[in-house]
């Protein structure tokens, strides 16, 4: 994702990405622009053809976009209007994956079933996967989200899978978790989670989580998925200031899951 690159420009984000090994990206959500403030990157309100020309820079930096952020939580009012608006630049981008979630407080589930069944059958017209992730409250775990993938019974809808935030908005085992989910899993947001020394998140592999258990029933189902890279950060030590030392952490961070992946394919 360039998420971890959200300090510096977009298309540093992307050079950077590139030149850690990678030959896809995500989006992340906010980067600076000429005048180095902040500002999202895709507004929910900007037209497709904003879409389209960002995937044409991603794709100019030797980089397929793969997945984008919603921004718009489940729960709200005018959530299906806002996914809608999300499908439609996302389709007009060539990006298969629309990651969303809800609220970290739980509440209004209603909501998130009405918005779901309304944007799932768009979504599949549109080529766009909608993938729902944990994020505490109604999508706190996979089994609520697997729940949520029942109720809605629309194949425009599955899951993302996000280890870190299951450990760390709920610190339930994500081990344990992602046996009741495997199924609906069709993406990974990639961070891991550390509650001690100190409680944060972290880059895959400076965490507790152990990833060999966490892929190992994923690998059953055969699909070739997108694992996006929300935070490769160190635990403990203070964010990077460059964007050099932020390259050398998504390498890192590549490398060391290609290692898991590559074992357990040798596993069998």
């Amino acid at each position: 994702m360039t998420l971890p690159y959200a300090p510096f420009p977009f298309a540093r984000a992307l050079e950077g990405i590139r030149r850690a090994g990678y030959s896809r990206v995500a989006w992340g959500t906010t980067h600076p622009d000429g005048a180095g403030k902040r500002v999202p990157l895709l507004d929910v309100a900007a037209p497709a053809a904003r879409a389209r020309e960002l995937a044409r820079q991603s794709n100019d930096a030797g980089l397929k976009p793969v997945m984008m952020f919603s921004t718009v939580m489940l729960e709200a009012r005018d959530a299906a209007e806002g996914h809608l608006r999300r499908i439609e630049q996302a389709a007009e981008a060539g990006i298969p994956f629309l990651l969303t979630f809800g609220k970290t407080a739980p509440g209004e589930y209603e909501n998130v079933i009405s918005c779901l069944k309304q944007i799932g059958p768009r979504a599949r017209a549109a080529g766009v996967l909608v993938v729902i992730k944990q994020h505490g409250g109604n999508t706190a775990t996979g089994a609520d989200c697997s729940k949520i993938i029942r109720e809605v019974g629309d194949d425009g809808v599955r899951m993302c899978y996000d280890a870190g935030n299951v450990l760390d908005y709920e610190n339930h085992d994500p081990i344990a978790d992602i046996q009741a989910c495997w199924r609906d899993i069709r993406a990974f947001a990639m961070k891991d989670h550390r509650n001690w020394p100190k409680d944060e998140d972290c880059g895959p592999g400076f965490g507790e989580i152990d990833h060999y258990r966490l892929l190992e029933p994923v690998m059953k189902t055969g699909l070739t998925m997108p694992m996006a890279f929300e935070n490769i950060f160190e635990p403990l030590k203070a964010r990077p200031r460059t964007a050099d030392e932020v390259d050398a952490l998504a390498r890192r961070s590549r490398e060391y899951v290609e290692s898991v992946v590559a074992g357990l394919r040798a596993r069998g």
